[in-house]
Parts: C-alpha cells; sequence; structure tokens
C-alpha cells in the first residue's frame, strides 16, 4: 500500500508481516530492455518503461561493511554476510519485470562489484558517502525517457517484490516516495527528477535520517508518498528477526539463508544474550 503523505505527515503504519503486499494496477508488460536501449526509445510508449532500479552498494570488504554487526560477530563473518545480503537483494531487483537494475557505488569499489553485479550496469558515484551517492543516482538516470527512478539499499532481500513495484507506481502521481525503516531511516528513496541539495546536510545514517529528508522535501513543495514500513539489517535484533523469518521462508534470500543456518548457534547465543529478541 502507497500512503501520500501530508506536509505535517512524518508517522507511517507499519507492516504487519513480510508477507504484505502493496494495491498496484495492472500495467502492460514489455520486455527487459537493457539501460542504453531504454533509453533511446519514446517514453510515451509504455507507461511501464523507463523505471530503473538502483541498488545503493559497497564492495565486500573486511571492516568496511556491516560495522555495526563486527562489534558481536567475526569481521569476516559479517563481510560473507554482507556478501550474501547483496547477492540475494540483486536477485530480489531482478525478479522484477520491464526494470533496469543498477548499481551506485564508491569509485573505489566499481571494479570489485562489477565482477558481482551479474550484468547490472554499475555506476561510480561522485563525492563520498552515502548523501553524495544518492544524490548521484537521481543526477544519472533521471534523465530524459527515465521517468521514474528508485534507490535501493543493498541489505533488505527480505522486502517483498511488490513493495518496490509499489515504489514505482507512487511516482506516477507524486514527486517522492520513501520507504520508511523502523529505526528512523529509509530503506528506499525514489523521484522522477534530480533535486540537487535534498540529501545535503546532517542525519544519514541517524535515526533522524527520515525526519530529515522530509523536512528538505516539504521545503522544495514536493508531494511525497511512502510506502510500507520494513526494517532493514543493521544490529543483531535485525538479524535474529530475519533469521527466524529465513527459517520458514529460505527461499526469500536463499544465500542469507544458508550463512543464518551456518551461522545459527552464535545468532542464538545473540538472542540469549539480548533477551527477548
Amino acid at each position: 500500500m502507497v500512503h501520500p503523505l501530508a506536509n505535517s505527515a512524518l508517522l507511517f503504519s507499519a507492516s504487519k508481516s513480510r508477507e504484505s503486499t502493496a494495491s498496484v494496477s495492472p500495467r502492460s508488460k514489455r520486455g527487459q530492455r537493457s539501460l542504453m536501449e531504454s533509453s533511446k526509445e519514446n517514453p510515451a510508449h509504455s507507461p511501464d518503461r523507463g523505471r530503473t532500479l538502483v541498488v545503493m552498494a559497497k564492495a565486500p570488504r573486511p571492516g568496511l561493511v556491516k560495522t555495526r554487526l563486527a562489534q558481536s560477530l567475526p569481521v569476516e563473518a559479517v563481510t560473507e554476510l554482507y556478501r550474501c545480503l547483496l547477492d540475494d537483494t540483486m536477485m530480489l531487483a531482478r525478479s522484477l519485470r520491464t526494470v533496469d537494475v543498477a548499481i551506485m557505488c564508491p569509485a573505489s569499489d566499481v571494479e570489485e562489484l562489477t565482477r558481482l553485479a551479474h550484468g547490472a550496469v554499475v555506476v561510480a558515484q561522485k563525492g563520498e558517502g552515502l548523501a553524495a551517492g544518492l544524490t548521484s543516482v537521481f543526477a544519472h538516470f533521471t534523465a530524459p525517457g527515465r521517468q521514474r527512478v528508485v534507490a535501493f539499499n543493498s541489505d533488505s532481500p527480505h522486502l517483498p517484490a511488490s513493495v518496490l513495484e509499489s515504489a514505482f507506481e507512487a511516482l506516477t502521481g507524486h514527486d517522492l516516495v520513501v520507504g520508511p525503516t523502523h529505526d528512523g531511516g529509509y530503506y528506499l528513496v525514489g523521484a522522477k527528477t534530480a533535486h540537487p541539495t535534498l540529501f545535503d546536510g546532517d542525519g544519514m545514517g541517524t535515526k533522524s535520517a527520515l525526519e530529515a529528508l522530509l523536512a528538505r522535501a516539504h521545503g522544495k513543495q514536493l508531494s511525497i508518498a511512502s510506502t510500507e514500513s520494513f526494517y532493514d539489517i543493521d544490529v543483531e535484533s535485525d538479524l535474529a528477526r530475519l533469521a527466524e523469518e529465513l527459517r520458514l521462508t529460505p527461499a526469500r534470500a536463499p544465500r542469507t539463508a544458508v550463512w543464518l543456518k551456518h551461522w545459527g548457534r552464535t545468532l542464538a547465543q545473540l538472542r540469549t544474550a539480548m533477551g527477548n529478541l
């Protein structure tokens, strides 16, 4: 379900379960296009063309990914976990029809991620940090013929594909769409055009990230919609929750499920130490 946001709205309906779905109107489907092909075509031919999903990623290098989890697990295990999350996220992205898939990353990571991208286009961001990466996504991909662009994090392979579809659907009637996380951040953001200062300022990666983004969007008088609220994988409680879900439905994120099964005893000890997770 997509929720339009009034200028004062900063609260979102939380999803009851991973199986929650969004209402998406049926659309005529067309074959998958390459990024080069789709940029040359007339955007009026089909309402489903011109959709690009950009995964925000880093190269899986020890000590540089999922650093909060590395406080409780061996750094090598955390690095492999991120590799699994990224691989399953790319599988989720490729499951969408009539959507071009790309990766945006730091320039130093392009070569390594190109080897892991399974054919997806990998683009180097301009500048350092997540804010620069998001700004680069919309500066690069919202060219003529690409009406709807969604930037998606690389650690939410458990998200229903229907939520990603609903984000693209929301952009038919709104300037901006956001996917809020339970901790005050956001797992996706989409737009139809570049807004150069939208991601400026403090708050990226903090519990106020979503609030800061919405405040800047309201200041630009952008119409905003939200998708369902979900969790991403940042801390031990997130990982324990994901382990419980994938224990029942491992096909949703198969590589991550294998990793979780291997590290199950350690995760069980974490659950015991942290209480009722």
